[in-house]
């Protein structure tokens, strides 16, 4: 490794690190604030505190490890032009490129540690974090407000090998809208679909409105044993509203493994809506990784151009702050349009990153081709 590049590599990580732990303290000292009456109507005590807050930590290094090494490398870069080592470094021939790479290369080792951990601590920090909220620092009255929500397409796996769809749950009234139930064998066959319009939960069954039971062959689910049509009907579900509410599914807390295979499981449960979903946010998680290389691509070009002492370093964080922002908005507007069918997923979650890239390699060949 050339001495600059150490040099170069040394001050980003040096950088980087304390950017994370700044963003991991005020993250944490906001979440305190905004719980403060949580935390002194519970009397939570200091060690379910410390469980608590540490098992955010995975969770806010991938949310926020992009934003951090995009500003270390504006910041090492700015203090190069500063004292005119960019200057010297064109001056002897280095390309953008040799100039960039151990930055591009520690971006990309970013990226990576970003999908690892991903995959690795963030669903387990996100079941943690969400047991100890719920034991021990939700209030009473948001309990009660919880209770009055509506939560839409809804998504578990239950009892008896079934896969459920909902389309509305009503919380507060115990009532299920747009219902989609697959039951399967235990060699994951498709045995049973129900579909209903309706369900109302009578205190200790659930009825449900227009109904129709559909039953398989093992062999050959195109062709139907038997079906059955019914205005109304007690159905045989153990699941209680409170089994709906605890068992739903959290994508956040799966890895890509887990997600696809419960994608691929049930992709013949004709529930369009909620799988389109889930492989968009499939896909997603394979390529939000590596947002962290894509604005840090966009970037370099922009850390090379910003001259001058004053006010070099606020600049250079302004411009970091504005290409993450517009990434993420632009990324954020095709995910909704990929939930919304108007894209196909993959291209939902990977067209900002390769738009990006390529404005990135646009403007680092039209301004750095010499």
């Amino acid at each position: 490794m050339r001495i600059i590049d150490r040099h170069i590599n040394s001050s980003i990580l040096k950088i980087f690190l304390s950017t994370i732990f700044i963003f991991c303290f005020l993250y944490v000292m906001i979440e305190i604030t905004s719980s403060l009456d949580e935390i002194i109507d519970r009397k939570i005590s200091t060690s379910i505190l410390i469980q608590y807050y540490t098992s955010f930590l995975p969770i806010i290094f991938t949310q926020t490890a992009p934003f951090a090494c995009l500003i270390s490398i504006m910041l090492t870069f700015s203090g190069l032009n500063n004292h005119n080592e960019i200057i010297v470094l064109r001056a002897s021939g280095q390309s953008f490129w040799q100039i960039t790479r151990s930055a591009a290369c520690f971006a990309m080792v970013i990226s990576i540690l970003i999908f690892f951990v991903n995959e690795k601590l963030v669903p387990q920090a996100t079941e943690i974090s969400k047991k100890i909220r719920n034991e021990n620092m939700i209030l009473e009255i948001d309990r009660v407000r919880k209770k009055k929500e509506k939560i839409k397409n809804l998504t578990f796996y239950g009892l008896k090998n079934r896969l459920y769809f909902i389309d509305t749950f009503s919380v507060h009234t115990e009532e299920l809208q747009g219902i989609t139930i697959i039951e399967h064998d235990e060699h994951q066959n498709i045995k049973q679909k129900i579909v209903a319009l309706k369900g109302k939960w009578t205190g200790i069954a659930w009825k449900f409105y227009q109904c129709q039971i559909t039953t398989y062959k093992v062999t050959d689910i195109s062709t139907p044993i038997k079906i059955k049509i019914y205005k109304e009907k007690l159905m045989n579900i153990e699941e209680s509203p409170n089994d709906f509410l605890t068992q739903r599914l959290n994508v956040n807390s799966m890895n890509i493994r887990q997600l696809q295979n419960y994608i691929t499981r049930f992709a013949k449960s004709g529930a369009t809506k909620a799988l389109n979903n889930l492989r968009v946010d499939l896909h997603q998680k394979i390529a939000y990784p590596f947002a962290t290389f894509v604005i840090t691509l966009l970037g370099l070009p922009f850390a090379l151009m910003v001259k001058g002492r004053k006010g070099a370093t606020f600049t250079s964080i302004g411009i970091a702050v504005g290409i993450g922002f517009i990434f993420y908005v632009t990324n954020a507007v095709f995910i909704a349009f990929g939930k919304g069918n108007f894209f196909p997923p993959i291209l939902s979650a990977w067209i900002a990153p390769l738009l990006f890239c390529t404005i990135a390699i646009t403007i680092i060949e039209t301004d750095f081709s010499n």
